[in-house]
C-alpha cells in the first residue's frame, strides 16, 4: 500500500508539471500567431514612419476607425443582375393582324359551339395547342389615351381604328368621327337627349344622390356612356357587352376610361358573387327577359342587392306610345311586357314606377313573404343545394337564389351596408355574419391599414402611380379584401378587383359590400377584355397561388397583352418565384427590377417592378 502511495503521488507531480508546461507553450505560440495577423493586416505599423503627421491626440489609425458593416449583402436588386442573355426574345411579337386578339371571344372558334340561347358567343378559350405564345402588338400609331375625365369623351382613333358604329349608330349619337380622333357626346338608342339627362330622369324616379345606390352593372352596354356619366355621382359601375356585330364596343369604353368587360347572357351565370349590385341596368340590351322561363331576370335577382333596383328602358316599356318606331306589332310587344311583369311578380319584385320609357323595380329586402307565396308562383322554387356565389363557369339555373335567413319583415337579409363613403371602410355584412371563413372585424380592418402602407410605398416605387392622372385602368389580379383599392379611393382611377377562381378564400362578395368592383377570374385562360385595357396590373401572390396549375409564361404573356405600352406591373410574392418570374419578364423586353420588401431585406416577400415598352406593329400592317 505504501509502494502504491508513493507512485500516485510521484504521477501527481509529474501530470502538474506537464500541464504547467503545456500552458507556457500555448502562450506563447498564442501571442506569436497574434502578432503575426497583425503584421500581415498592416505590416507598416512596425516600420518607421516616412512622414510625420499632425493628427490630435485622440486620432486612431484608420483601421480602428472603421465601424462595422451592417448593411445586407443579399438585397433584391443583386439578385438576378439584368443580363442581355435574358432579355434575348424568347417570346417574339405577333403577327400585327392579331392587335386585337380576345383568345377567350374568338370569332372563328365560337363557331363550333352551340347557337342555341347564343351559347357560342360566351367565353370559349383556346386548348393548350391553341394558345399563342408571343406578345400582342399595339396598332401602328398607338398613343397614350386621354386622361380622365377627358378620356371620357375623346379617344384616339389610332388606339381603335374602326369606324363601323359611327356609321351604324350615327342617328344615336353614340360616337362620331373628327380628323385623328373619336368623340363621344353621351347619347344612346333609348337616351337622345344625352345619358346625363337620363340619369337626371332615373334620379327624379329613385335616390342616387345619398350613397346608398353605389355599384350598378350595365347589361348590353353598347360604348358604356352610362356608366361612364354615372361615374362623376360616386356609383361605380361594371359594364358588359358581347363581342359581336358592335365592332369595338367594350374597346372604345375600355379607351374612354369605363369599367368594361365583354360578357354576354346566355347558359352561364354573370361573374359576379350573390348580393353584388345597388341597382342593374337595361336600355335596349335586347336581352329576352321574358323567355327560358325567366332565366335571366332570375340571374339578375342573384346579383342585386336585397332592396336594389332593376331599370328597364326601351323595348317593351310604353309599347303603346312607340310601337310604330319599333317596327313591331302590337301583340307581340304586350306579349313581352306581361312575360317580364309575370316573371319580377314570381321573384318578389315590386315595380315602382313606370314613366315615359322608363320602368323600376325594386327587389326584396328579405324572402320572408317570398317564401309564403310559392303557393301562388309555382315558379321559380327555391334552389336547394348550389352556392349563389359560385359563379364562374356555372350553368344558371332557374330557381330562386334563397336570401340569408331573417326573423323579422323588416330586417335585411345579410345586413345592411353602410351608405357610401362610409361604406368603404365599414365592416362588410358578410365579415359581420361570420360568412368569410378566418376573416373577422378586426382583420379587415388591420388588412385596410396594412394596405394603405403598401400603397404608399409603391407610390414610391412607381412614380407614374404616384403622378395623379397618369394612370386610369387598373387590376388587382389577386385581390383579397380589396384593400390595394380602397387605398386608392382618392385618385382619379377604378380598380378592377379579381378573385381568382383558386383562391382559398371566396372574397369577392366582401369587395362588392365596400362599393367596389370585381370579378371572378381563373388566370390559367385569357381575361373576357381587349387587348391594351389596364395602365397598371398589381399581382399579389398571384404566382404562388398558380404554381404547379399553369406556366408562369402564360400568365406573363395575358398580363402583357393587357397592359397598356408603358404601362406598369407590380408583382408581389416569395423571392424564390419571383426570380422565375424576372427571367420571364426580361425576355418580353419590360425593363424591371427587383427591390426589398417595405419590412426590409430580410423579408423573403419581394417585390417585381416592371414597365411595358412602346412599340407598335410596324406601319402598313393590318
Amino acid at each position: 500500500m505504501a509502494t502504491w502511495g508513493i507512485l500516485t503521488h510521484y504521477l501527481s507531480l509529474k501530470t502538474k508539471k506537464t500541464s504547467l508546461y503545456l500552458m507556457a507553450v500555448t502562450t506563447v505560440l498564442c501571442s506569436l500567431f497574434y502578432l503575426i495577423g497583425i503584421w500581415q493586416h498592416d505590416a507598416t505599423a512596425f516600420l518607421p514612419s516616412a512622414a510625420c503627421t499632425t493628427a490630435a491626440p485622440s486620432s486612431v489609425p484608420s483601421t480602428a476607425a472603421s465601424e462595422l458593416d451592417f448593411t445586407p449583402h443579399h438585397t433584391a436588386e443583386l439578385l438576378v443582375p439584368l443580363s442581355e442573355a435574358a432579355r434575348a426574345a424568347h417570346l417574339p411579337p405577333c403577327e400585327a393582324g392579331l392587335s386585337e386578339c380576345t383568345p377567350c371571344h374568338d370569332t372563328q372558334r365560337s363557331l363550333r359551339f352551340n347557337r342555341e340561347m347564343l351559347a357560342y358567343r360566351e367565353r370559349h378559350c383556346p386548348e393548350a395547342g391553341e394558345v399563342l405564345r408571343c406578345r400582342i402588338p399595339a396598332p401602328h400609331g398607338y398613343t397614350t389615351p386621354f386622361r380622365w375625365p377627358e378620356s371620357r369623351d375623346e379617344v384616339w382613333y389610332a388606339n381603335v381604328p374602326h369606324k363601323h358604329l359611327t356609321v351604324e349608330k350615327a342617328g344615336q349619337n353614340w360616337v362620331r368621327f373628327h380628323g385623328d380622333r373619336f368623340k363621344f357626346p353621351g347619347g344612346g338608342t333609348m337616351f337622345p337627349r344625352g345619358a346625363d339627362a337620363y340619369i337626371d330622369d332615373i334620379g327624379k324616379l329613385i335616390n342616387l344622390a345619398d350613397g346608398s345606390i353605389r355599384t350598378a352593372i350595365d347589361t348590353g352596354c353598347g360604348v358604356a356612356s352610362w356608366g361612364a356619366y354615372l361615374l362623376s355621382r360616386n356609383i361605380l359601375p361594371v359594364s358588359f357587352a358581347p363581342k359581336d356585330t358592335h365592332e369595338a364596343q367594350v374597346q372604345f369604353a375600355l379607351e374612354r376610361g369605363v369599367p368594361t368587360l365583354i360578357g354576354i347572357m346566355a347558359t352561364e351565370r354573370l361573374p359576379y358573387p350573390s348580393r353584388a349590385f345597388d341597382i342593374a341596368h337595361c336600355s335596349r340590351c335586347l336581352i329576352p327577359w321574358g323567355q327560358y322561363d325567366g332565366l335571366y331576370l332570375i340571374e339578375v335577382d342573384r346579383i342585386l342587392r336585397p332592396g336594389g333596383y332593376w331599370i328597364l328602358s326601351g323595348p317593351p316599356i310604353n309599347w303603346e306610345n312607340h310601337w310604330k318606331g319599333w317596327n313591331r306589332t302590337r301583340d307581340d310587344l304586350d306579349t313581352e311586357q306581361k312575360g317580364i311583369e309575370r316573371v319580377a311578380k314570381s321573384l318578389c319584385w315590386k315595380k315602382l314606377v313606370q314613366r315615359n320609357g322608363l320602368s323600376i323595380w325594386q327587389k326584396a329586402t328579405n324572402h320572408l313573404h317570398c317564401k309564403k307565396n310559392r303557393k301562388i308562383f309555382k315558379k321559380p322554387l327555391f334552389c336547394q343545394s348550389n352556392n349563389p356565389d359560385q359563379a364562374w363557369g356555372t350553368k344558371m339555373e332557374a330557381c330562386l337564389t334563397p336570401l340569408p335567413e331573417v326573423s323579422d319583415i323588416k330586417e335585411v337579409s345579410g345586413g345592411p351596408v353602410a351608405r357610401w363613403p362610409e361604406r368603404l371602410t365599414a365592416i362588410p355584412p358578410r365579415i359581420r355574419s361570420g360568412s368569410i371563413e378566418g376573416v373577422r372585424g378586426e382583420e379587415f380592418e388591420k388588412d385596410t391599414e396594412l394596405w394603405k402602407s403598401r400603397v404608399a410605398h409603391y407610390k414610391v416605387l412607381d412614380f407614374q402611380l404616384a403622378e395623379k392622372g397618369r394612370y386610369r385602368n387598373l387590376l388587382d389580379m389577386n385581390a383579397g379584401l380589396g384593400g390595394f383599392t380602397a387605398a386608392l379611393v382618392d385618385d382619379p382611377v377604378w380598380v378592377m378587383n379579381v378573385v381568382p377562381n383558386e383562391a382559398e378564400t371566396n372574397t369577392l362578395g366582401v369587395i362588392f359590400e365596400r362599393g367596389l368592383i370585381g370579378t371572378y377570374q381563373n388566370w390559367c385562360e385569357a381575361m373576357s377584355t381587349y387587348p391594351r385595357t389596364y395602365d397598371f396590373i398589381h399581382a399579389y401572390g398571384l404566382f404562388t397561388l398558380y404554381k404547379g396549375r399553369c406556366e408562369i409564361e402564360d400568365i406573363l404573356l395575358e398580363m402583357d397583352r393587357i397592359l397598356r405600352p408603358q404601362g406598369s406591373v407590380i408583382i408581389r410574392d416569395d423571392v424564390d418565384v419571383l426570380v422565375g418570374v424576372k427571367s420571364v419578364v426580361d425576355g418580353m423586353q419590360w425593363e424591371s427590377r427587383m427591390t426589398d420588401h417595405e419590412g426590409g431585406p430580410h423579408v423573403r416577400e419581394k417585390l417585381l417592378i416592371a414597365t411595358k415598352q412602346y412599340w407598335t406593329a410596324p406601319a402598313g400592317q393590318e
